[in-house]
């Protein structure tokens, strides 16, 4: 298993599968763009579900969620969700995705065996989408929002960020529209892992914010902080149910005591906290011929170093090497 030195069990495997997004969000990276990283420093297909079946197998994940950068970005990712679906014992499979390109794979996805998905979406007008994300795709996320409904990846999870002077107004009707669909809905507080290095604490929305402007339409009752668990969001019924809707405050409210997650980039590395300045490299072991209990050696071992918490409060707090595309969400 994968523990810690806190005693914290990280059962939660977040694996990126590329580093490169068609979308261009100002709170991500620049209208520019990165510098990608090159093919032959990615995990290849069979490296990527090579360690996820260690983690399952052998250290005790349970769930396992692809991300990126934009993981429909990646052509071998239905077979990488098939190999994963077939491990014993079996994860729950999940994607987080901009929702481009969802309306033509949802049905590939789910077949392949991929059990539900998170869709990043800030906003319902158009030209507030264009203004975050520098791209004219509204149309398409919202495609792919009812393709996965209809494919039975369910149940299907939005999750949104508010900017200031942007769009934070458009609280309330986020979660109505949601509501009206069925969509569970996730606030989450601007982190700083952009690759400009522009985040501004005082400018960002916090959770009280959210919550305010929430409750001045919706009665909001606040969900027992056991049936939390490990998740990072904070939930509330809404209106007496059953529609919920969460707000991940991983800035004012840090969840770090209850964190159960660990990371795989695209590249190789195991990042034990989203805002590690430091990585283990696994990719220049597994292509040196490192068999599966030396892997998973490195990997305990860069567990065990996990900090108590990412350190956001602290006045010497630096943001990590490398953005949140190259990281994975």
């Amino acid at each position: 298993m994968l523990l810690d030195s806190f005693g914290r069990r990280a059962v939660d495997l977040r694996v990126s599968l590329t580093d490169r997004c068609n979308l261009r969000c100002t709170y991500c990276m620049p209208e520019e763009g990165l510098q990608w990283l090159a093919k032959p420093e990615l995990l290849t297909d069979e490296e990527t579900v090579r360690l996820v079946t260690l983690a399952v197998r052998d250290l005790g994940v349970r769930e396992v969620r692809f991300t990126g950068g934009e993981p429909l970005l990646r052509p071998g990712l239905v077979g990488i969700v098939e190999a994963c679906a077939a491990l014993d014992p079996r994860p729950e499979l999940s994607l987080t995705t901009n929702g481009i390109g969802l309306a033509r794979t949802a049905e590939a996805l789910r077949t392949a065996g991929l059990d539900r998905v998170n869709v990043s979406l800030d906003t319902l007008d158009e030209d507030t989408f264009h203004t975050l994300t520098r791209r004219r795709r509204h149309h398409d996320v919202l495609a792919g929002l009812a393709a996965a409904e209809a494919a039975g990846l369910v149940p299907v999870k939005l999750n949104a960020v508010l900017m200031r002077g942007v769009n934070e107004r458009e609280a309330p009707d986020l979660l109505a529209w949601c509501l009206e669909r069925g969509y569970e809905l996730r606030f989450i507080e601007q982190m700083p892992l952009d690759a400009q290095h522009g985040w501004d604490r005082s400018s960002m929305i916090t959770a009280e914010e959210i919550l305010e402007r929430l409750s001045a339409r919706f009665v909001l009752t606040p969900e027992p902080s056991a049936a939390r668990g490990a998740a990072p969001a904070e939930r509330w019924v809404v209106d007496g149910g059953p529609g919920r809707v969460g707000v991940i405050a991983s800035v004012t409210r840090p969840f770090c005591r209850a964190c159960d997650r660990t990371r795989l980039t695209a590249d190789g590395q195991v990042r034990n906290c989203l805002f590690a300045t430091g990585e283990t490299d696994l990719r220049t072991a597994l292509r040196s011929g490192a068999d599966d209990t030396e892997l998973a050696a490195l990997w305990r071992a860069a567990m065990w170093g996990k900090k108590a918490g990412a350190g956001i409060d602290d006045p010497e707090f630096h943001q990590p090497v490398r953005p949140m595309s190259a990281i994975g969400g």
